[in-house]
């Protein structure tokens, strides 16, 4: 039986690397279609807006079918019956009456010829399909207004431009691109019933490592591996089985929020809350909650800037925290009166350099933080032994003993930057008044041009984390006098101990040898100086005298 269970595994796991094969293939493909005339960041957010048209298109379907079909059974229809029905086939005045209803469970509506299945089937010689496309994103946006969903639905289509002069100079240019992609992204294997992987989320995720590289350039926006982001949610757990509220103040695309899902399953009670100041990357941070088929009752993710006017102030505190917030980005700081006296950060007494907010971040999601919850945050390495006002922020951190873990990454892990980050965990409620700080900087594989965590490098640094023992050159529990002593100084070098890697040398050896080197030399010198005087003593003899020429014959 067990062979049969690891048999069973093998083959999922195959079936699984085929299907993620087949799905980067095709993405490839459509970025082939659209090369020269579309560049990598609008290409993803073209592919991702159909990605995205795709998925609500096909999930409200099966959800109706599903609903409509066990109503007919109750109602006493025959399997046949209930069998035979489609949403997808209704005209749409057979379909308006289910609309209220529909937005009320799904947050949205879309009226079965406004369907991707129908339109793209439709698409090939449509001289208006750019148009009808346009009309088609209004009114599936427009179909929440006025419901508890609008705010979630509101311009989650305004990246995919379909008149952009992007994809053509004109109309008929542009339509044979949207027939491209929308024949592409319809072919991509997304079979909901017996997908190994979640396609839709893994589409999304590929798109996001396809081009994070150059997404600094071209997004504002770098983001997170999906091995960083398990490390984090997993930290954040600290071994509860699941959370009910979610929070990352700087969302990005929501990787970090979702990934609770990956880690835990999908629950029907958690909420994700999040905000993101940048419109794009906050558009598709919705639509990523969407394709990862996160109903719009269990998300709320805002626009705006979290630090000077933060969008949850009544959903506070969180759960969980997980975040990686931008590396020693600006900020208003304490040219903002407001924000000298804001609760979130006057109680270290002073705020965070204007130049560096990497420490307002953290003292936002510390006052966030439930009293038996955990924030994981991911820290440009100079907060931990900057001095000046940062310095002051750790010493109220520390004194107050928030500071769990500081856990050292390995350099070159994220897109757009090489550095070596490091990881702070928090925590309100503490069982001991100690800082456990983690190596981890040799804990990676190096593929392609980026370095990684790979299973069991995430294991060993977790465990470390987990255990919080002293294990020498990697791990120390140090006590708050200790880190007083050093000037409140959070770095990990401080009090790890790197081991000596240099060949280790046996003084009395080494002695012996270069004494018996020196008796060698004279050894040598001695029987140089004997045959130097032996060859001057036949010189002379052989050499003859002026009054004797024939002397020596």
């Amino acid at each position: 039986m067990r062979w049969c269970r690891w048999r069973m595994k093998g083959e999922s796991a195959m079936v699984a690397a085929a299907e993620r094969a087949e799905l980067h293939k095709t993405i490839w493909r459509i970025a082939n279609d659209l090369r020269g005339s579309v560049d990598g960041w609008d290409f993803k957010s073209y592919v991702l807006g159909f990605l995205f048209y795709r998925f609500i298109s096909e999930n409200l379907t099966d959800y109706l079918n599903e609903k409509e079909r066990q109503a007919i059974l109750e109602d006493g229809g025959s399997q046949e019956e209930a069998d035979s029905f489609d949403f997808a086939t209704l005209s749409n005045e057979e379909a308006e009456p289910g609309r209220a209803a529909t937005v009320a469970d799904k947050g949205f509506y879309i009226r079965p010829t406004d369907l991707f299945g129908y339109v793209r089937a439709r698409a090939k010689g449509n001289e208006n399909l750019n148009e009808q496309l346009a009309g088609i994103f209004r009114a599936i946006e427009d179909s929440a207004k006025g419901t508890n969903a609008e705010a979630d639905l509101r311009g989650l289509f305004d990246d995919v431009d379909v008149n952009s002069s992007k994809l053509g100079n004109t109309v008929s240019e542009r339509n044979a691109k949207l027939v491209k992609i929308m024949d592409a992204v319809g072919d991509l294997p997304l079979d909901h019933g017996s997908a190994q992987i979640d396609t839709f989320g893994d589409a999304y995720e590929y798109l996001m490592t396809m081009y994070a590289s150059s997404a600094g350039k071209s997004g504002g926006e770098f983001y997170t591996p999906q091995e960083v982001a398990e490390v984090l949610t997993r930290l954040a757990l600290d071994g509860r089985k699941d959370v009910e509220r979610v929070y990352d103040p700087c969302a990005g695309s929501g990787s970090l929020l979702l990934k609770f899902a990956k880690v835990l399953g999908p629950s029907l009670s958690r909420k994700y809350f999040g905000q993101e100041i940048n419109l794009t990357t906050y558009n598709l941070c919705r639509i990523n909650m969407f394709l990862h088929n996160v109903n719009f009752a269990n998300f709320d993710i805002a626009l705006g800037d979290t630090l000077t006017a933060p969008a949850h102030w009544d959903d506070q505190p969180f759960d969980a925290i997980v975040s990686n917030p931008p590396y020693s980005t600006k900020w208003a700081g304490k040219d903002d009166m407001a924000l000298v006296n804001d609760p979130r950060f006057s109680p270290a007494g002073v705020l965070a350099p204007s130049s560096k907010a990497d420490l307002a971040f953290t003292m936002h999601m510390l006052h966030w933080l439930a009293e038996d919850g955990t924030a994981a945050i991911v820290e440009f390495p100079g907060v931990l032994y900057r001095g000046g006002a940062e310095g002051k922020i750790r010493r109220y951190l520390v004194e107050n003993n928030f500071v769990h873990t500081i856990i050292q990454l390995p350099p070159d892990l994220f897109f757009g930057t090489t550095i070596a980050t490091c990881i702070i965990v928090l925590k309100k409620s503490r069982v001991d008044d100690k800082v456990l700080f983690v190596d981890a900087s040799s804990q990676f594989v190096r593929e392609g041009n980026k370095n990684r965590l790979n299973e069991e490098n995430r294991e060993h640094l977790l465990s470390l984390a987990f255990e919080r023992k002293d294990v020498e050159h990697v791990a120390k529990l140090v006590s708050i006098d200790d880190i007083a002593a050093n000037d409140w100084n959070l770095s990990v070098s401080s009090y790890v101990e790197p081991e000596d890697t240099r060949e280790k040398v046996d003084i009395a050896e080494l002695n012996n040898r270069i004494a018996g080197i020196v008796e060698r030399q004279q050894q040598l010198r001695a029987s140089i100086d004997a045959i130097v005087a032996e060859l001057e003593a036949d010189q002379l003899v052989s050499i003859p005298s002026a009054e004797n020429p024939r002397e020596g014959e």
